[in-house]
C-alpha cells in the first residue's frame, strides 16, 4: 500500500487537533489565578490551535475537490457538521488569539484595568478549549464517516 500524503495529513491534523483542545484547557486552568505567570501555556496552545487551523485551510482544498460533494450527497447531515466544525474552528482560532492579547496587555496595564484583562484572557481559553474539543468530536465524527 502507497504512501498517500493527503490521507496522513488528515491523520495528522486530527491527532493534533486533540492535542490543541487539550493544550487549550491548560491556560483556561492556570488563567483562574489572576496573579499566577502562564506564558508557557498562553504561547503554546495559541500556536498549536493556530497550527492545526492552518493545516485545516490547506487539506480544505482537497476536501472540497475529493470529499465535500459525496458527503453531502451521501449523508448531508454529516457534511452540515464539517461546514460547522469550520466556523467553530475560527472561533477557538479567534478566542484563543483574543485570551492571548488580553494576557499579554495585562501587565502594563493598571491594578483596575489589569484584573479585567486576566479575567478577559482566563475566560477567551475557557471559550477557546470548548470549541476546540467540539471542533476536534465534529472533525472524528467527518472522518469515521469519510476520509481519504
Amino acid at each position: 500500500m502507497p504512501l498517500d500524503l493527503l490521507r496522513l495529513s488528515e491523520h495528522v491534523h486530527g491527532h493534533l487537533g486533540w492535542l490543541a483542545a487539550a493544550l487549550l484547557v491548560h491556560p483556561a486552568i492556570v488563567l483562574r489565578d489572576r496573579r499566577r505567570r502562564a506564558h508557557v501555556a498562553v504561547g503554546l496552545a495559541t500556536v498549536a490551535v493556530t497550527v492545526v487551523a492552518a493545516g485545516g485551510m490547506w487539506l480544505y482544498v482537497a476536501y472540497r475537490a475529493e470529499l465535500k460533494q459525496a458527503i453531502f450527497v451521501g449523508a448531508p447531515a454529516v457534511g452540515l457538521l464539517f461546514e460547522r466544525k469550520e466556523h467553530l474552528a475560527f472561533g477557538a482560532v479567534l478566542l484563543a488569539w483574543a485570551g492571548c492579547a488580553a494576557y499579554v496587555a495585562a501587565p502594563r496595564a493598571t491594578p483596575e484595568v489589569r484584573a479585567v484583562l486576566r479575567t478577559i484572557a482566563f475566560r477567551a481559553y475557557v471559550g477557546a478549549a470548548a470549541l476546540a474539543v467540539v471542533v476536534a468530536a465534529l472533525g472524528t465524527v467527518v472522518a469515521v464517516y469519510r476520509s481519504f
